[in-house]
């Protein structure tokens, strides 16, 4: 009887990556090999379901079948791909709370990091007693920062905020719960049937003792204050841990080796900073998607509470990764094409859509920068740095007959532009550094060269575009895997990250632009007032 053949095993640089970037828009899956190379990638959008004015979720099965879907589709072209493929590792967007039985099932829909139902009830555990910082109590805010290095958003868009609504609306929900899990936990789960979180994705439940990154832990009392059961959290474990091998379920479906191992990954910010090769400490990334943040790795914990910042657990298990985070950047945009320039009612068809986005960047480049005086606040959602104010809204200021269509489009790219230096100047400060840097711009938006000419512009910073933007997160998927299964180190990243352009800002705009931020600021000063007395009991517009 003849042996069977031997088992062929690709080399290193064959060796692929199946690396998933799950963000709020829907699901991107990749194939990557270990130098960078990104041999293929496909997309496939997640619905949003809008509950009770402030209530935005999504099906976590949605999540699910966008995968199973997009990897089935670069799989199935090619047998040898499959055979090459060693690892699977997600990204996703954090911040969002699934409910799931003993076996794994979502009870509920899963509660997004938009969704402010839970903005009183974390107001309730977070203070005690008449006196508070910034609605904390003072004890109770002392103790999450030593901490975690951060606290619960009051606005209750996060995990904290999520459990507490769910506790205090949904009892009998919470009673039939086994664990509460984020997306990237969801997606694991999945994957290998292993109910963990990893130190980023667990961050937001703001009960974990974030001081020693060796031994990231659940507090006791932290897990009181917010009146969390410990049994209801699945286990600790870090981003690029071995969690285990792909179900033999999922294999046969993807047509993959029963072996395939599964890399914990990371949440998205964590994934983005590896992704942008930024490993190093100090070197700023900036991610524009639905929303936005800045990025540093940092060698210690740190808070700066007066604009929301800190240094937190990542990807990197000897760092910590400093964020500041704004509510909403290309969502300004969506809401653009959807809601205003193709939205369907009688004036416009849904037949008449085209892809807005290259066209919105070329008539954008031919505005004069400043918008001819035309402002636009991109706070469609309510802010977080360097204020978290879940009241402020968005809106056009100075519109005059002058102004087209045209100017409006640029308007709002620079005030998105504007926003970013916003929290970018206590950013700077966060991590000391100087404006003499560079700042990779990755994500959607990063796209754009007409934007990035632009933020480079506003913010005075050096932008350095990467050849594929939109693939950074599934890019630092892959690396986390590669650094999981001991073939690359977080040392060899910068060298793997290739960069397509580098924009200069131009100094004969610097004035111009300095007096439009200083505006800038000066209306949310003006406008703030406002909008608290206006949105204080109102629910969030759909």
């Amino acid at each position: 009887m003849p042996s069977a053949a031997p088992a062929i095993v690709p080399s290193r640089n064959e060796r692929l990556v199946l690396a998933v970037d799950l963000g709020t828009s829907g699901c991107k899956v990749a194939l990557i090999g270990m130098d960078g190379s990104v041999l293929a990638w496909t997309f496939r959008p997640v619905a949003l379901h809008l509950v009770d004015e402030l209530g935005v979720e999504q099906d976590p099965q949605d999540w699910w079948h966008a995968f199973l879907d997009g990897a089935q589709e670069l799989l199935t072209s090619d047998t040898r791909r499959r055979r090459q493929v060693v690892a699977v590792c997600c990204s996703t967007f954090g911040e969002c709370t699934i409910p799931v039985d003993q076996e794994g099932n979502a009870l509920a829909r899963a509660m997004l990091w938009v969704d402010m139902r839970g903005a009183d009830a974390i107001r309730r555990r977070a203070r005690r007693g008449r006196l508070n910082i910034q609605g904390y109590g003072p004890l109770r805010l002392a103790r999450w920062l030593r901490l975690t290095g951060g606290a619960p958003s009051l606005s209750g868009k996060d995990p904290a905020g999520h459990m507490a609504w769910l506790y205090d609306h949904q009892p009998a929900l919470v009673e039939r719960t086994s664990k509460f899990l984020n997306a990237l936990d969801f997606m694991n789960l999945r994957l290998t049937g292993r109910f963990c979180a990893t130190y980023d994705s667990a961050l937001t439940t703001w009960a974990t003792d974030n001081r020693d990154l060796s031994q990231v832990r659940y507090d006791a009392g932290l897990l009181r204050l917010l009146g969390v059961d410990r049994d209801k959290l699945p286990d600790l474990v870090h981003s690029t841990e071995v969690i285990g091998h792909l179900l033999p379920t999922v294999a046969d479906i993807l047509g993959l080796a029963p072996d395939t191992k599964v890399v914990a990954g990371g949440i998205d910010n964590s994934a983005a900073a590896i992704g942008a090769g930024t490993v190093r400490d100090g070197e700023l990334h900036l991610y524009l998607g639905t929303s936005s943040w800045l990025g540093a790795h940092m060698p210690h914990k740190r808070t700066h509470i007066s604009t929301f910042i800190a240094s937190l657990p990542c990807a990197q298990r000897d760092r910590y990764l400093a964020m500041a985070m704004q509510t909403t950047a290309c969502g300004n945009l969506s809401f653009l094409r959807d809601r205003i320039l193709f939205h369907a009612d009688e004036l416009l068809g849904d037949d008449q859509r085209t892809d807005v986005y290259p066209l919105l960047d070329r008539i954008a480049d031919r505005v004069p920068a400043g918008s001819r005086g035309l402002f636009y606040m991109p706070w469609l959602h309510g802010e977080r740095t360097p204020v978290d104010d879940r009241h402020l809204r968005a809106g056009l200021f100075n519109l005059s007959l002058e102004h087209t269509r045209e100017d409006m489009i640029r308007a709002f790219l620079e005030g998105v532009a504007l926003n970013t230096r916003w929290m970018l100047e206590p950013m700077l400060d966060f991590v000391d550094s100087g404006r003499g840097g560079a700042i990779t711009i990755v994500g959607g938006g990063g796209q754009s060269e007409v934007w990035c000419q632009m933020i480079a512009d506003v913010t005075g910073m050096v932008i350095q575009q990467p050849h594929a933007p939109i693939q950074a997160n599934a890019l630092g998927a892959a690396f986390i895997a590669g650094i999981g299964l001991g073939e690359l180190s977080f040392h060899d990243v910068p060298a793997l990250c290739r960069h397509r352009h580098r924009f200069e800002p131009r100094q004969a705009l610097r004035h111009l632009y300095d007096d439009s931020f200083a505006t800038f600021k000066q209306l949310h000063k003006r406008l703030a007032p406002l909008y608290r007395r206006l949105n204080q009991h109102r629910s969030v517009p759909r």
